[in-house]
């Protein structure tokens, strides 16, 4: 694959994208003293960071500076704000908001707000962060690769499956990040094994999960199509759908 890619993907987590990416190529790059992982196809890039903004950002930076894309797309799971968002739909915000300096993206795709936030939110964050900026969904990177977007002049959107509803108490799970946005999969597997009261909802979760892995492949999959028949010069967004 040449070093030139119409569209890349920044993702947190490989079981996020996993049906899509399951037979694309596969290609270990370094960029700023740090390894990426890359899955390539046709013309479309994707490389899994790991978890919260400053992974994000080194992973949209690594794959501008690599493949020069002519946009940016943030995609992953995200936590509902109301009740409007089941799990397993796909929200592609108009606009994304950084929960810390209240900064914010337009799309120009999509409807509604997502806010990043630096925590995994609880339903009583997930409270107050619709209050405060009017969204309707929470995650912990599109304002990072959007930021890292645009300040080189890629376009940019964000697509989001739901993973957890608004009222949804998850397991403590911000403990089992790490510091280079790991997830420490195996700790936490053991820590549910050892607490059965929280089974129930760790299996929910899973199914939730799996749910918005299926639907946000699914979109994504329609969207590079999209993008492959685009025989303009840069790429634009087309308008994001709920369902």
């Amino acid at each position: 694959m040449p070093d030139t890619s119409r569209l890349a993907i920044v993702a947190a987590l490989e079981r996020e994208v996993g049906p899509l990416i399951k037979h694309w190529q596969v290609v270990d790059r370094e960029y700023d003293g740090r390894k990426f992982k890359f899955y390539q196809h046709g013309q479309t890039v994707l490389v899994c960071g790991g978890i919260g903004a400053s992974a994000a950002r080194r992973a949209t930076e690594a794959v501008i500076a690599l493949y020069h894309p002519a946009q940016v797309v943030s995609a992953g799971f995200a936590g509902a704000l109301n009740s409007a968002l089941r799990a397993g739909e796909v929200f592609v915000p108009a606009r994304v908001v950084d929960a810390h300096d209240a900064s914010s993206t337009e799309t120009g795709s999509g409807h509604g707000v997502m806010v990043s936030f630096a925590e995994i939110a609880s339903p009583e964050q997930k409270a107050k962060l619709a209050y405060a900026f009017g969204a309707q969904a929470v995650d912990m990177e599109a304002a990072a690769a959007a930021r890292g977007a645009l300040a080189r002049g890629v376009s940019f959107i964000a697509v989001k499956a739901i993973s957890d509803e608004s009222d949804f108490v998850l397991p403590e799970m911000n403990r089992y990040v790490s510091h280079d946005g790991k997830f420490r999969t195996a700790a936490f597997a053991v820590a549910m094994a050892i607490r059965p009261w929280l089974w129930t909802r760790t299996l929910q979760l899973a199914r939730n999960s799996s749910r918005a892995s299926a639907a946000l492949c699914d979109w994504l999959e329609r969207y590079i199509g999209s993008a492959a028949g685009d025989k303009a010069s840069d790429l634009q967004p087309v308008a994001g759908r709920q369902g």
